[in-house]
């Protein structure tokens, strides 16, 4: 239990792809102008890390060290197309809106990353879940930076949510406020740069706080530790 706490711990805020390794910026950048863009771009990811994870544990064993990359990339580069397919026959609007950073999954170090540092050395069960849980630390940062995004640059959210979920999400549209004129930096790659680095600040903030709250306990759980020796003796 106390190993799979510390994958989560590490996939959803100690060593999140986007905030921390800082993986996998350009997609992140380019297609979260909107809540639904980045949580397709986000599923997709999610797919790819947790697909490729389970293939590169299962085959660990039997790769080469010599050939292991390029191996691994094949992997990846085949679980996307499948998911590209998908993609396309489903969600066809959402596919061409997201463009070329669906194949570019392909060369997202987030995911060959877990597949040569983490996958390749355990079993299936833990490198799944390695692979949901990076994945899912991923997604978060493109629901908070598409939906901030979103609702500073047009006033609203779920705009577009029929391109993935179908028809009956068409009148998903929150309209929280509207512009005289629109905040377009907000929508465009300055903001998404801006907004980035100030999600980044924050949860470097929140980190110092918890490290130091941490130390606090620590230091305190010794002091009454000590008392108890002392009184002991």
């Amino acid at each position: 239990m106390n190993q799979i706490q510390e994958i989560s711990w590490q996939g959803l805020w100690k060593n999140n792809p986007a905030l921390v390794q800082m993986l996998g910026l350009c997609p992140l950048l380019a297609v979260t102008n909107t809540f639904i863009n980045g949580l397709g771009l986000g599923i997709a990811t999610l797919l790819v890390l947790i697909g490729s994870n389970i293939s590169v544990s299962v085959v660990r064993n039997w790769i080469p060290n010599e050939i292991r990359i390029p191996v691994f990339v094949m992997i990846i580069a085949s679980l996307v197309t499948i998911v590209q397919l998908l993609m396309n026959a489903y969600t066809y609007e959402l596919y061409q809106t997201l463009g070329i950073f669906i194949p570019l999954i392909v060369t997202n170090c987030a995911i060959i990353g877990r597949a040569e540092a983490f996958a390749s050395k355990n079993s299936v069960p833990l490198a799944a879940w390695d692979g949901f849980m990076m994945g899912s630390g991923f997604l978060v940062v493109l629901l908070v930076l598409g939906g901030i995004r979103e609702l500073l640059g047009n006033g609203t959210l779920f705009s577009g949510a029929d391109l993935l979920l179908g028809d009956f999400a068409s009148n998903w549209t929150v309209h929280l406020f509207d512009f005289e004129q629109h905040f377009l930096v907000s929508i465009l790659p300055p903001g998404a740069f801006i907004i980035m680095g100030l999600l980044i600040a924050l949860k470097n903030r929140y980190e110092k706080r918890i490290e130091a709250l941490v130390v606090g306990e620590s230091k305190k759980s010794e002091k009454i530790e000590r008392a108890r020796v002392t009184t002991e003796s």
